[in-house]
């Protein structure tokens, strides 16, 4: 079955700045669209921070697998109701890939309930990513470990959750180190954090970069039917419960009758 990926980007930098143009003529979004439709088996579509509702209509996040999100400058501008829209589909069982500098995204900050804070230098760093665990499918075909040029450093304490599994760990030139693969699940959906992916650098030109944007894409998707009563909370009437019973004691609320939230 065709994965059905969207990626999202704010598409600011490359509006204001030569290098960042110059390096993704096409947008990052382009970009990373490009390394997917590459990869076999992944119908693309992109979306951008000032398309009408984000790009994010209810109609398009249903025909949407696997979201792709990348944001630095503008998180603010992003607006609460696609963000808590954004949530549900998550929720509902779309994977959800987060890059770089989304980190501070209110989407990925909502879903960790974290601060989602950490520290960073920009001075073009070597950085060495390791492979934790090379029979995860996210690092299915990667080498024990990859250099990139040039990057961004990211340093520890990187305050999110415990993850369910901690994939790269990432050396700086500098000495710093950092957890740079992250996967969690929200709901029915499947997250993973990345770190690379600077917009000053050619990071997604990289090919292991691209093969791990790939695999991830592949591992997040959820092939089942949409979770659709993950955010409900029923009032179950006590005549439909499995097991006959007898209603015992007072009770608050009347059958049928919606709790409080």
């Amino acid at each position: 079955m065709t994965i059905r990926a969207l990626v999202w980007n704010e598409n600011r930098h490359e509006q204001t700045n030569a290098l960042v143009r110059r390096l993704y003529p096409e947008g990052i979004h382009g970009e990373i669209a490009g390394v997917l439709r590459a990869a076999g088996g992944i119908s693309v579509e992109t979306a951008t921070l000032d398309e009408p509702e984000h790009g994010l209509t209810v109609e398009r996040l249903a025909a949407t697998d696997v979201l792709v999100w990348w944001g630095h400058t503008a998180h603010g501008e992003v607006k609460d109701e696609i963000v808590q829209r954004v949530q549900e589909r998550v929720w509902e069982g779309m994977g959800l890939i987060v890059l770089h500098s989304g980190h501070f995204s209110k989407i990925f900050k909502r879903l960790m309930g974290t601060p989602c804070a950490l520290s960073w230098r920009e001075a073009g760093e070597v950085e060495r990513l390791w492979v934790l665990n090379p029979n995860h499918p996210i690092a299915a075909g990667l080498p024990p470990f990859f250099e990139i040029e040039h990057e961004e450093m990211y340093g520890e304490p990187f305050t999110v959750p415990e993850p369910m599994e901690t994939l790269f760990v990432s050396w700086f030139e500098g000495g710093e180190v950092f957890r740079s693969g992250l996967t969690y699940q929200r709901g029915a959906g499947r997250i993973f954090y990345f770190r690379p992916g600077h917009e000053a650098y050619p990071t997604y030109h990289h090919p292991v970069v691209r093969q791990v944007l790939a695999n991830a894409t592949r591992w997040a998707y959820n092939p089942a039917t949409a979770w659709k009563r993950v955010n409900q909370a029923p009032n179950v009437p006590p005549e439909t419960a499995p097991v006959p019973l007898t209603v015992k004691g007072p009770r608050l609320h009347a059958d049928g009758e919606e709790g409080f939230r």
